[in-house]
């Protein structure tokens, strides 16, 4: 779990909450996670003493919730099912439903043993096929019903991680997906994490986040960077 705050008071105002969670459990033949993410931020601009006070805007709005399940048909070579939901009233999505089924390779998969100085390391990449139903509606700066789209597609993603010294994890995560239902629109994110352990169940981290859309909701950017700072704690 992880957890993240921003407050700042006085001549401007600023309040940002983020929070995200994941659990993992594996079996000899399956391997069963979760995980959730939350966002929320309101900014007032400064102002000048005397003056009508500014009113405070919505600068963040999102959350998703994501489920999978793998087989393993060997150690190396598994196949999934994946389904999950999210949200961002700042980019004009009111919800976002997709399921997905595809196939994994966990090129290494290495726990970290202190003893045998073995540190972790972890490569998967997945194909897969997903499909989604995005649902949208435009929150700010008006409210205005916006059509709904479609997608499918091929996606590909992959997860590495690797220990670079006792108590520091490197993590990248990313995927891509070719909608090729509808309109022709490529999906891409990316996520960076180097995590520092103070204890056994405590970890500071920073991450990057980088996520680009392009055919994004009528008058919203393609993309959208998130440069975040987290404390961590592993239950």
């Amino acid at each position: 779990m992880g957890l993240s705050l921003i407050s700042l008071t006085g001549n401007a105002s600023t309040l940002t909450v983020s929070g995200l969670a994941s659990a993992l459990r594996k079996t000899e033949h399956w391997i069963y996670s979760v995980k959730a993410y939350g966002a929320y931020g309101r900014s007032r601009p400064p102002e000048v003493e005397g003056e009508v006070e500014s009113l405070s805007q919505v600068v963040a709005l999102n959350a998703g919730i994501e489920l999978r399940g793998d087989r393993r048909f060997t150690q190396e070579i598994s196949g999934y099912l994946l389904t999950g939901v999210d949200t961002d009233h700042i980019k004009s999505i009111e919800a976002r439903p997709y399921g997905e089924a595809g196939a994994s390779i966990f090129w290494f998969d290495t726990k970290r043993d202190e003893k045998a100085s073995v540190r972790e390391t972890l490569l998967r990449t997945d194909f897969a096929f997903r499909y989604a139903r995005e649902l949208r509606f435009q929150y700010y700066p008006n409210r205005v019903d916006l059509p709904n789209v479609d997608l499918g597609g091929p996606r590909f993603g992959a997860l590495f991680r690797y220990g670079v010294s006792k108590d520091i994890t490197f993590q990248e995560e990313a995927e891509i997906l070719v909608s090729v239902i509808s309109d022709s629109r490529i999906l891409f994110s990316s996520q960076t994490q180097v995590m520092a352990n103070l204890t056994d169940a405590l970890a500071l981290g920073v991450g990057f986040l980088v996520k680009s859309d392009s055919a994004p909701p009528p008058g919203k950017v393609s993309t959208d960077t998130a440069l975040s700072f987290n404390l961590t704690v592993a239950l």
